[in-house]
């Protein structure tokens, strides 16, 4: 049974798809007010968030099938009921990186500017989506005595302590955005935040991985902390090429 946040006039409305709701609105805002600050015309880059919305939950959706085909492949329609959770930031950030570059070389946005202020957008997105994880039981923490651990239910309404693994990943969250947030006029190039955002996430989700009841595999191989920990190369990697030639 799918968790219900609220009912409205004989519609339940389930905590998933509220808080990656509220999540995208409030992340979308900030992003557009940002942009002044990194030179861009907030309406463009308004426009251009809104337009990568398609491609990036896309992305995530597809990825967090293909890591979860037995869940899905005898009953595909569950793959388009969105209320159940299920999708993947990595997938989401791959699809909205690739469709922005031809965008932004349409509009003629600088790609290092546009994805530091996409930043601050992805990040409040994730950390109300994870929220929204928590209460819909998606992505479960494991069971644990620690004294972290808290009472709250898997995907399948199994209640238990477990390891806040979705609120520990909404934590992250905010406090890389704060770190964006006070590092924002310091940094030496455009594109720096986004990279340096990226490979802070990376490395706190390699080991939030383990706190997790069940992880996104392909065979025995852990798609998602192989994914970060390549991102964190990459991130850290284009950190060093491009601070060297600012």
């Amino acid at each position: 049974m799918r968790a219900v946040l609220f009912e409205w006039r004989g519609t339940s409305f389930h905590p998933y798809p509220v808080m990656n709701f509220i999540g995208i609105v409030i992340g979308v805002m900030a992003g557009t007010f940002e942009a002044p600050s990194r030179s861009l015309d907030a309406d463009v880059v308004n426009v251009v968030l809104l337009l990568l919305l398609l491609p990036a939950l896309l992305g995530a959706r597809l990825l967090f099938v293909a890591t979860h085909w037995e869940l899905y492949r005898h009953e595909p329609i569950r793959i388009l009921r969105r209320a159940d959770g299920g999708a993947s930031l990595f997938g989401g950030l791959a699809f909205a990186f690739l469709f922005s570059l031809p965008l932004l070389g349409v509009l003629r946005v600088g790609i290092g500017a546009f994805w530091d202020v996409a930043s601050i957008t992805i990040l409040i997105g994730l950390a109300f989506t994870k929220v929204g994880c928590f209460l819909n039981g998606c992505c479960a923490g494991r069971l644990s005595r620690g004294w972290l651990a808290i009472v709250s239910r898997n995907e399948r309404g199994i209640l238990g302590r477990r390891a806040p693994a979705q609120l520990l990943e909404s934590a992250v969250a905010v406090v890389i955005l704060l770190g964006a947030f006070a590092f924002w006029n310091q940094m030496p190039f455009d594109g720096a935040i986004f990279l340096a955002a990226l490979g802070s996430y990376c490395v706190a989700r390699f080991s939030l991985e383990r706190a997790r009841e069940s992880s996104d595999t392909v065979g025995k191989v852990n798609t998602n902390r192989v994914i970060a920990a390549a991102l964190v190369a990459i991130s850290t990697a284009s950190f060093m090429v491009f601070w060297s030639q600012s």
